[in-house]
């Protein structure tokens, strides 16, 4: 279970993409969750533009720290720190909540702490959870696909990653293939549901290896090639047989992942936690799987707020004046964010 420092009250942000999301944490439960979706925006152009996505942080971000305080019955005089991501992410988008989360902290004489994007959603998969260390961790978005064997709070190793397309971001660009509005995912999943996934066959990707990593790009171009030779085929079997083969290939890599290290606690993060598909492949898994709330499944704050819980209640960061300088790090891999960075 988690150890408390006299930190009871964190507000955590999070703009490292196209969502502005700030959250409370109030002793180790989530209080707040307000984010600011900006899919309206994009869907125009059919993914993020990032210098757009920027602009629109910096215009929201404010009434989106004041809908989480109201949220949460707090004023910023109960605040007891702050956190923000630091990276990965879109540099601009990262710089707007990373400097407003500073200038609060610097303004109100809090301390300040930066914490990892990805140490967000791992920490976001744990709620309603007793889930301690060692435990794997899945973390499928649309700027992600990582397995990672969590040995303890900011103790992190990757076992694998998506040599190209993250998962989320293949659903996307085959929602695209299909005519489907931006973003894509969850409208490709609700086509697959009137889908055969038998009618087409699509490759299963990496199906042989022995290790853990992902590839979508490739299933991706095949989609492409059935939709070019059958201008007739049916989308809603597309849809399915393309979601079929991602599910397939995420949950057969966790199981060969839990096989090897011998470690049966599974954690499963990001967006493409809220698929139904993946959700019922793992669920029936012989080992421990758990998932997020959906409406922490995407980006937001309130997952930033609950790293710096971890984080600080594990007594693995401490926040420091040092932080005050830092830049946004749109590479930045989980690893480096480990004890004594």
């Amino acid at each position: 279970m988690l150890r408390f420092l006299p930190v009871n009250v964190i507000l955590g942000v999070d703009t490292s993409c196209d969502d502005t999301g700030i959250g409370i944490v109030i002793d180790g439960r989530v209080a707040a969750n307000a984010v600011a979706s900006q899919t309206s925006l994009h869907e125009q152009y059919g993914g993020v533009m990032p210098e757009l996505a920027s602009r629109e942080h910096l215009k929201v971000i404010r009434h989106v720290l004041d809908r989480a305080l109201a949220e949460a019955g707090v004023t910023l005089a109960d605040i007891d720190l702050v956190a923000a991501t630091r990276g990965p992410g879109l540099v601009g988008a990262l710089l707007v909540g990373l400097n407003f989360a500073r200038s609060l902290a610097v303004a109100r004489g809090l301390p300040f702490l930066t914490v990892n994007h990805l140490e967000g959603h791992i920490a976001s998969s744990l709620v309603d959870s007793d889930l301690v260390p060692p435990f794997l961790s899945l973390i499928a978005s649309g700027g992600h696909t990582s397995l990672f064997l969590v040995n303890g709070w900011g103790d992190y190793r990757e076992l694998g990653r998506s040599r190209d397309d993250a998962a989320g971001e293949a659903f996307d660009k085959v929602a695209r293939q299909l005519g489907l509005p931006y973003p894509g995912g969850a409208a490709l999943s609700k086509l697959a549901e009137s889908g055969d996934a038998g009618n087409v066959a699509l490759p299963e990707p990496l199906r042989l290896q022995q290790g853990y990593e992902f590839s979508f790009s490739g299933l991706k171009t095949a989609v492409a090639n059935v939709l070019a030779k059958q201008p007739d085929v049916s989308h809603a079997d597309v849809a399915a047989s393309f979601q079929q083969v991602v599910v397939t290939s995420l949950a057969r890599t966790v199981d060969r992942a839990v096989r090897d290290t011998g470690v049966e606690l599974v954690s499963v993060a990001g967006g493409v936690a809220a698929n139904r598909l993946l959700r019922e492949r793992l669920g029936a898994a012989p080992y421990r799987v758990h998932f997020p709330p959906l409406a922490l499944s995407s980006d937001n704050g309130a997952m930033i707020a609950l790293a710096a819980a971890h984080l600080t209640g594990s007594g693995v960061r401490t926040p420091g004046d040092g932080e005050l300088s830092l830049d946004a790090l749109p590479y930045f891999p989980l690893e480096e964010a480990s004890v004594g960075r």
